[in-house]
């Protein structure tokens, strides 16, 4: 089963919206929009303003230049000040809450001179408040929101569960290996369902794994399509709130239950005489792919990739003494590439089919062939949070709303995410909205009591040391790696990041220097970003040095 883990970061090409995706050799920048995201060859020489020095003899005698004062035009030069440079946020070492409480207070009135700030920090052991500043405010939360997802996902169904990609038949499978009929690859949201997890036996990709599982099976030939079925989730592909710049950017995938690797295609392209060759990974079968690519003189390459409903374009130029020409792009159609996916690699296991591929819900009752298990639902959380991984936050928001009944849905979730939070941690359904499960929507909401009584009610729960273990390390681990370096906090400090354009947040557990076990949450929303990251990595470093 595939569960032994291979850390991959995956890049993003552009950060537009990928109706097609334009790539030039000589590649130095990515710019884009809603239609086509390019990336342009600069060549030329840096230049800018050089300031001269201009001598105050130049050009005149020297008997020019002693001319009285009164006969010359007086030039007074008055030298900007500059703005002084703000104050370095650094942590205290406080003793008792009071002045704990005045430190940070202390720390936020500098942190910023705009935006709004939402603080709560609680001792877990004495159970007392020590310290807030808008505490009850509803604030975007950006990627701590998935400190919310870990929780639910794993309340619901534990660490050790494991999803399951299936293979169905409809028709029948005859004693010559023939099926006469379709073959279903049913999704069911599997964030591993992808190249970066591998068969603990083969070595095998987790698309290579089952379609060998089918032909353990006895399939030999389908005679019928190939059935993608992606109906455990909500048609909706594109979470509300999602800006459209976002949306050709790996961390912006699609969302659907039959995905793989992540939603992401590498396209190759090459010349191979004087006509290109095109390739994909993973290698696709059953959809169209049309190659309107033309060799030309010299090593330059540029390229576009259309996606449609019915598969994909590639079209451009590629040099012939070049050494071609590789990009990764976004999945618009994940379930059909998915589907097309498989079909190839049902090929490359000398599987034959007579049909095509296409997207539909499986007939019910129809007999399982195949099934593929995911890694660990733990497994799976100490990815999404060691990585903030967005895709693997989706996958694992929908499902977890699967698990009361009825569609994967961000909606079905959310609402399953409020009643899990009122009933076991007394959060108030006013105190947090989640259009998604990974924070990137610009319509989420939290309160820092929402997300600190979350993090009290997980240290009583049994899948505490999973999400505890998940969360980044202060200057050792992930996204933490760089913070909080050489104080106190450093490999004592556990918390989920969030950053976006308008967001700092920080969310987690710190011990104070008298043993006390704290839980904490610092949200900013508005434009200082980078002072107010410095604020909470100085307040984290505090918490840590604290005693009372």
């Amino acid at each position: 089963m595939p569960s032994r883990f291979h850390p991959v970061r995956l890049r993003h090409l552009c950060a537009a919206a990928l109706a097609c995706v334009v790539v030039s050799t000589a590649t130095s920048a990515a710019q884009g929009n809603p239609a086509v995201a390019s990336v342009r060859a600069t060549t030329g020489k840096a230049t800018g303003p050089a300031a001269r020095r201009a001598s105050p003899t130049r050009g005149r005698s020297a008997k020019a230049s002693k001319a009285p004062v009164a006969s010359r035009a007086k030039v007074r030069t008055v030298a900007r000040k500059k703005a002084p440079a703000p104050s370095r946020i650094t942590y205290t070492a406080p003793r008792g809450a009071l002045q704990l409480a005045g430190d940070l207070e202390s720390m936020l009135s500098r942190a910023s001179r705009s935006g709004s700030w939402g603080v709560m920090v609680v001792s877990l052991d004495n159970g007392d408040t020590l310290f807030t500043r808008n505490a009850d405010r509803a604030l975007l939360p950006a990627s701590t929101m998935k400190l919310f997802t870990s929780a639910v996902a794993l309340e619901r169904f534990g660490p050790e569960y494991r999803f399951a990609t299936e293979v169905l038949r409809e028709g029948s499978l005859g004693s010559d290996g023939v099926l006469r009929g379709n073959l279903v690859l049913r999704g069911a949201g599997d964030p591993s369902f992808s190249r970066r997890y591998t068969d603990d036996a083969s070595g095998d990709t987790p698309m290579a794994a089952i379609a060998r599982l089918v032909s353990r099976a006895g399939v030999r030939r389908v005679s019928g399509d190939i059935i993608g079925d992606a109906s455990a989730f909500e048609d909706r592909q594109v979470p509300e709130g999602w800006r459209s710049r976002y949306l050709g950017a790996s961390y912006a995938a699609r969302v659907s239950a039959l995905s793989y690797n992540e939603n992401l295609l590498t396209v190759r392209v090459k010349a191979a005489g004087r006509t290109a060759a095109v390739s994909f990974e993973p290698e696709l079968s059953g959809i169209a792919i049309v190659n309107n690519v033309k060799v030309v003189a010299g090593r330059r390459s540029r390229i576009s990739i259309r996606q449609t409903a019915a598969g994909l374009e590639v079209r451009g130029t590629v040099g012939a003494t070049g050494a071609g020409r590789s990009a990764q792009v976004v999945a618009e159609y994940p379930a059909l590439t998915t589907t097309a996916a498989f079909r190839a690699a049902l090929e490359a296991h000398g599987i034959t089919v007579d049909g095509g591929v296409r997207l539909a819900t499986a007939a019910s009752g129809a007999p399982r062939v195949a099934a593929l298990p995911s890694a660990t639902l733990g497994e799976l959380v100490t990815t999404m949070n060691g990585e903030s991984n967005n895709h693997f936050a989706e996958l694992l928001f929908r499902n977890a709303a699967r698990s009361v009944g009825g569609v994967g849905s961000a909606e079905n979730a959310n609402t399953l995410l409020r009643r899990f939070l009122w009933e076991k941690a007394q959060v108030p359904p006013t105190d947090i909205y989640a259009a998604d499960g990974s924070g990137l929507s610009t319509a989420d909401r939290v309160t820092p009591r929402s997300m600190v009584r979350l993090l009290g009610y997980a240290v009583k729960a049994p899948w505490y040391s999973v999400l505890e273990q998940s969360l980044p390390v202060a200057g050792r681990t992930e996204t933490l790696r760089q913070r909080m370096r050489s104080t106190p906090a450093m490999g004592n400090l556990r918390a989920k990041t969030g950053t976006t354009n308008d967001v700092v947040s920080l969310g987690g557990y710190v011990t104070a220097r008298d043993g006390n076990v704290l839980a904490f949450s610092f949200i900013y929303n508005g434009k200082d970003r980078w002072r107010a990251k410095e604020a909470m990595d100085a307040m984290g470093a505090t918490l840590a040095s604290y005693q009372r």
